[in-house]
């Protein structure tokens, strides 16, 4: 059970969970007994996790998972994307009750995942951005192609000829709709993201604006798209919300060095001791000290105030306050036309 040798799931499910706090109980024992580390959300809506260990222990999960009677019916073994890892991929076991089971800040019982926008097959998916790339360099799409993911994530992998936000959080993601109604006015909009999981609440946030014209989402996501088009239209690597950071389908490099722009895509955690941005700072770089997010960080470590309680906060770096909160897309037609 307790190989390093082993995967990763990630998976969810929306339901009706009457007692999430006995729910999670149960995930948390669960996961303790087969030996799997990882991160659980757990809430009225449902349950949403990624966990790591040995391929026996997940597919032990795997088994208990679609006999649990909750998720009869509901959940079923398509539903849960791995990838090469193991319990060594998180640094803990973490699982809790939330309003939300993917933060995006806003009651379940205002915006339901019951009012999603359409879901397509990676097979389908394939088939609508290879149309939409085909008449947009022929300046003729009506179609957005929108990554609702962060931007560190899409800075390393994502779909051609999409709109990624320059946003850090999802819970961003309906400001950023809100924001920029008209780009998506009478569009069709061909949505995804790592999972499938984000899309369910996102596709239903922009539905619920009613600007545009039909919304499409990634069944699956990223995720099982590549496991069918590991050379399709998604170039780079997917982030990963692990010790990891990113898992690739192809040789492409698409993003680069912080530092000296030459192509890389391998992410770090910021040398400063408060820090949690992540870079990207090559071998080279790196060898020359150049290891932190920014300036700011690289010539001193960032201060720490301590509150009465005895929390502490961490100084918001250069890279941090320099990026607004929710920026308002300046992309024109003709760039959305020709798939840039």
């Amino acid at each position: 059970m307790g190989s390093q040798v082993g995967e990763v799931l990630l998976y969810y499910c929306y339901c009706e969970v009457k007692d999430p706090e006995k729910l999670c109980a149960w995930q948390k024992a669960l996961c303790q007994h087969l030996h799997l580390t990882g991160k659980v959300r757990v809430a009225s809506e449902g349950i949403n996790g990624t966990v790591g260990g040995s391929k026996v222990a997940t597919s032990l999960y795997i088994k208990v998972m679609l006999s649990q009677p909750l998720f009869k019916n509901i959940l079923c073994q398509e539903d849960f994307k791995s990838s090469a890892g193991g319990a060594h991929c998180f640094p803990d076991l973490r699982v809790g009750v939330f309003k939300e089971i993917v933060p995006m800040g806003i009651d379940p019982k205002i915006v339901s995942y019951k009012e999603t926008g359409i879901h397509l097959s990676p097979q389908e998916f394939h088939r609508e951005v290879e149309q939409y790339l085909s008449q947009a360099s022929r300046g003729q799409s009506d179609t957005i192609l929108l990554d609702c993911r962060n931007f560190y994530e899409s800075k390393i992998g994502h779909f051609q000829g999409c709109l990624a936000p320059d946003i850090r959080k999802f819970s961003y993601f309906p400001s950023y709709v809100d924001e920029n109604l008209e780009l998506f006015k009478d569009k069709r909009v061909l949505m995804y993201c790592t999972g499938g999981i984000r899309c369910e609440r996102g596709s239903a946030y922009l539905r619920s604006k009613a600007v545009c014209r039909e919304v499409y989402q990634l069944k699956g996501g990223i995720h099982k798209y590549l496991e069918e088009f590991p050379d399709g239209f998604y170039r780079g690597k997917l982030f990963v919300f692990d010790d990891r950071y990113a898992i690739c389908s192809n040789e492409d490099i698409i993003s680069a060095c912080r530092y000296c722009g030459v192509l890389w895509d391998q992410y770090k955690l910021c040398s400063s001791q408060h820090c949690r941005q992540l870079v990207l700072t090559c071998p080279s770089c790196c060898n020359k000290g150049l290891t932190a997010c920014c300036p700011v960080c690289q010539e001193k470590e960032l201060k720490v105030t301590s509150r009465a309680s005895g929390q502490t906060l961490k100084e918001e770096c250069e890279c941090t306050r320099r990026r607004p909160r929710v920026p308002i897309e300046n992309v024109s037609p003709r760039m959305l036309d020709t798939g840039k």
